[in-house]
């Protein structure tokens, strides 16, 4: 059963990849869409879904993404990847679509739809829709030089666009034995966990490059980044580009 949220309601091994002497550019070729699996390891209903992203990982016109919420905790099991700021996250799309609907597990597409995340039908449908690839229309590449991220955005379809830059570090496979709560007993297996957003700055739609430190990776406990380019009013909209970064 899908569980809904009441309306009251870092430091491990260097993956090898980050210590490479030269650069490592990530894939050219751009995605069709980005999954945000909205999860907990205190909700019964979400292990499906998880399992479900970790295919979705597989596609590579598709950056499935898994953020653990906590306001699932106090069921008896503290979630071991959870962040208030995914949280805040989900709780903001809510706002932004007036729907006021958040539980886990959730799924969010591009930024805009949002479906059961263990029902496989749904998703699939928003992802194969011919307006969601048309809602990532600019093209990012980066390069993970020796001691930073180079990103480089594209130029917007259309004039008067603008949107907010981020990299979120990616924990590509993590497993969690889980002792307490409603999952009590299982061994659940992650894919590219998210372990922090760093707002990277604005883009103006016009031809931009960026640069963050690539110590955000290791101090994150991150093999990998994805980027996410997202249109802002007050609140997180429509996502106009992404990329993945090495490995994923």
């Amino acid at each position: 059963m899908t569980r809904v949220l009441p309306h009251r309601l870092l430091a491990g091994l260097v993956p090898a990849w980050l210590g490479l002497a030269g650069p490592v550019r990530a894939e050219d070729a751009p995605p069709r869409a980005v999954v945000e699996l909205f999860t907990s390891q205190g909700c019964s209903a979400c292990p499906p879904a998880d399992r479900l992203v970790s295919e979705l990982a597989r596609d590579p016109g598709v950056i499935a993404l898994t953020l653990p919420v906590t306001y699932w905790d106090y069921l008896g099991w503290k979630d071991t990847l959870a962040s208030t700021s995914f949280t805040a996250r989900q709780r903001a799309y809510a706002g932004m679509r007036g729907d006021r609907q958040v539980f886990t597990p959730q799924a969010v597409v591009n930024g805009a739809a949002t479906v059961v995340g263990s029902d496989r039908a749904a998703l699939e449908r928003s992802i194969r829709d011919p307006g969601t690839a048309a809602s990532l229309p600019v093209r990012i590449r980066s390069e993970a030089a020796p001691d930073r991220i180079v990103i480089d955005v594209g130029p917007a379809p259309e004039a008067g666009r603008t949107a907010e830059l981020w990299l979120l570090p990616v924990a590509r496979t993590r497993e969690v034995a889980i002792g307490r709560g409603e999952n009590r007993g299982r061994t659940v297996t992650y894919r590219n966990v998210v372990r922090g957003m760093h707002h990277v700055g604005s883009w103006h739609g016009a031809p931009a490059r960026y640069e963050m430190p690539r110590a955000v990776l290791a101090t994150a406990d991150a093999d990998s980044y994805v980027l996410v380019l997202q249109a802002e009013n007050n609140g997180p909209g429509r996502i106009l580009g992404a990329a993945k970064g090495p490995g994923l």
